[in-house]
């Protein structure tokens, strides 16, 4: 009935009236009762590369115009039903009620919810009607009722390794909006850079504002991104990694103390130091830092990194860590950590990313499997080295149960499926993006087809709701550059999460590609490169 991502059940409807509405004849939005103006200008600007000169301005009052009503109504749609669990990115102690109603009649599409939230996921199900309707763009009668079955459903990206201006930042947040996602978590600092303006600190960014391009988001950038994303119900949540990943932090502020190294194991590996938040000084000068990135931050959440803290000993870690969530919550913000903070304890109020176990790893145990991992070997990894990853993330395999032990809560990465870095499949491949796929993403992990992703069941780590935070995509970009990459790597396997997140449950493949054809060409009118994949059939 429609190609709506995520998927939609649709009823049809009687006609009523004459005639039948289509996406290519002149389009209006009104505003019903109390829904804010705003909310409609927000919509017309993400209509407005699906009506090309057909997108009426606010006050047009054109009798042959199609409508897209947006109401509020206290009628609870019959989707509401569907139980919402995880966490609100808002802050808020319950989940959003973004349930809605969906009516296309022929006048137009009416978008019907109980909240002004709920009114706009309504409206982002009508640009993908109109967006991908039919050769003809007749849009058929029908009744859509919806609402999400996770709560935090977001996108992580990776400015810190390939930068990303401010607009397209502002690209990023519409595609998510589109998708119904509703946070956008920016690794800001890694090793490779740090892309925050923080005034107390000028040379942390001092590298990154040299011509042609200043590389950093500036205060008033990133308030501006921030209220952007409001605008579309999205919440950012920034990412300053640490106790490890400072390379660029260690460079900036000489003198940090270096966390005490593992038995054997100081200066064997070439990883940068992680920090000793115990020492007096260094816990003062993150300190400072902390309160600076709070301050800037418009929501609740700020993520703390403390991931993959080679040469640092298990107590150091820990301690660090505790030091970190302290810190965030003494500013007035809730500490988000991946799911190596899990060993520094866990009470309720702890959110961890769940990313890896060695299984998903998927490495290696012979000198015979290796040689048959032909992306393990031309990234010059040894079976020594492989070993040595394997004990070093042997704990992850029980990180998710310390934090359901705990009490806390699940915010589900898995690297297996929701790391969209990872290489697509030449097979795969139409001839012109072969190179593509053979040269973007990170070149340790098996490459794969979208179907591979599209398949990733939320459900299958038996978690209790009441321990699940959410669903989270990633995308780090240490193998790649530019924005087209970004989005070659996002599309079209970001719409399977996407699908998963708001539904709870991985689509069926047969139907889903179907509706995932018809979604190139809203991307093309975007301006979103994509991998157009020989898995699905394309509509012109």
């Amino acid at each position: 009935m429609n190609a709506v991502i995520p998927h939609a059940s649709a009823e049809p409807v009687p006609r009523r009236g004459e005639g039948e509405p289509h996406a290519t004849g002149p389009w209006r939005i009104a505003a019903a009762g109390p829904v804010p103006e705003q909310l409609a200008e927000t919509l017309r600007e993400l209509l407005a590369p699906h009506l090309p000169g057909r997108l009426l301005p606010a006050g047009s009052d054109d009798p042959a115009a199609h409508v897209l009503v947006l109401a509020l109504d206290d009628a609870p749609p019959a989707a509401a039903a569907r139980t919402t669990v995880g966490v609100a990115p808002d802050g808020g102690a319950h989940p959003a009620d973004e349930a809605y109603r969906l009516r296309v009649t022929a006048n137009g599409i009416e978008c019907r919810a109980r909240t002004v939230e709920g009114v706009f996921r309504a409206a982002t199900s009508a640009v993908q009607l109109i967006a991908t309707a039919g050769a003809g763009g007749e849009l058929p009668f029908q009744e859509v009722t919806d609402a999400p079955r996770y709560a935090w459903r977001g996108l992580m990206v990776d400015p810190a390794r390939t930068f990303l201006t401010p607009d397209e930042l502002r690209r990023i947040i519409d595609l998510a909006a589109l998708y119904k996602l509703n946070v956008l978590h920016l690794h800001l600092t890694d090793n490779e850079g740090w892309r925050i303006e923080l005034p107390s600190f000028p040379r942390l960014t001092s590298a990154a504002g040299e011509a042609p391009v200043r590389a950093f988001y500036t205060v008033a950038e990133f308030r501006s991104l921030q209220e952007y994303a409001a605008r579309r119900f999205v919440t950012v949540v920034p990412e300053i990694d640490l106790p490890g990943h400072c390379g660029m932090l260690r460079e900036a502020v000489p003198g940090l103390a270096e966390a005490p190294a593992p038995a054997g194991l100081k200066g064997r590996f070439p990883f940068v130091p992680p920090l000793d938040l115990t020492d007096g000084a260094t816990r003062a000068t993150v300190a400072r830092l902390l309160a600076e990135v709070c301050a800037l931050t418009d929501g609740p959440f700020v993520h703390v990194g403390a991931d993959e803290a080679f040469g640092a000993t298990a107590e150091s870690f820990a301690a660090s860590v505790r030091e970190l969530r302290t810190l965030v919550r003494q500013f007035g913000k809730n500490p988000v950590a991946w799911q190596e903070s899990s060993r520094a304890g866990i009470d309720p109020r702890d959110i961890v990313q769940h990313w890896v176990d060695v299984p998903m790893m998927d490495l290696p145990d012979t000198e015979e499997e290796l040689a048959a991992r032909p992306e393990l070997v031309a990234a010059g990894q040894t079976l020594a080295f492989i070993k040595t990853l394997k004990k070093f993330f042997a704990p992850t395999d029980q990180d998710v149960a310390r934090v359901v032990e705990g009490g806390g809560r699940v915010l589900l990465s898995p690297q297996s499926h929701l790391y969209l870095d990872r290489p697509y499949a030449t097979r795969f491949a139409p001839p012109e993006q072969t190179e593509a796929a053979e040269s973007l993403g990170f070149d340790s992990y098996r490459p794969r087809g979208v179907e591979h992703a599209a398949s990733w069941e939320p459900a299958a780590y038996a978690i209790p709701d009441d321990c699940v935070a959410g669903v989270e995509a990633t995308l780090f970009a240490e193998r790649f550059e530019g924005f087209d990459d970004v989005t070659v790597l996002l599309l079209p396997r970001l719409a399977s999460v996407a699908e998963a997140a708001w539904c709870g449950r991985a689509p069926e493949w047969a139907e889903y590609r179907e509706r995932l054809g018809r979604h190139g060409r809203m991307w093309n009118e975007r301006g979103l490169a994509h991998f157009a994949t020989t898995e699905v059939p394309w509509a012109g």
